[in-house]
C-alpha cells in the first residue's frame, strides 16, 4: 500500500474515533445534531486550554480531571460489557 493512502486511512480512522467520542457522551444528542453549537462548543473548550478562565481554573488541572473522567468511563463500559451473561448451559435429559 501506497503511503499517502496508509496515511489518509489512519487519518479516516482517527477521524471517525473522534466522532464516536462525540457519540459517547450524548453531544449529538443535546444539541440536536447541530454542528455549529459542537463546534462552538470545542472551541470554548480549547480556549480554556489555552489559558485559565475567570474561575482561575488552570489548563493543567482541566486536563487531568477531563481525562479521569474520560478514563472512568471507558472503564464503565469495558465492565458492562465484561458482565454480560452467556446463555446457561442446557440441562441434560435424563431418560
Amino acid at each position: 500500500m501506497r503511503d499517502w493512502a496508509k496515511e489518509r486511512r489512519e487519518r479516516t480512522r482517527h477521524l471517525i474515533e473522534l466522532g464516536g467520542l462525540v457519540q459517547k457522551a450524548g453531544l449529538v444528542e443535546l444539541t440536536d445534531d447541530d454542528r455549529a453549537t459542537l463546534l462552538g462548543a470545542f472551541l470554548d473548550l480549547a480556549d480554556r486550554l489555552r489559558r485559565p478562565d475567570d474561575a482561575g481554573d488552570d489548563p493543567r488541572h482541566l486536563a487531568a480531571r477531563w481525562r479521569r473522567r474520560g478514563l472512568r468511563a471507558f472503564e464503565a463500559d469495558r465492565d458492562a460489557a465484561t458482565q454480560v451473561t452467556t446463555p446457561p448451559a442446557p440441562e441434560s435429559q435424563v431418560l
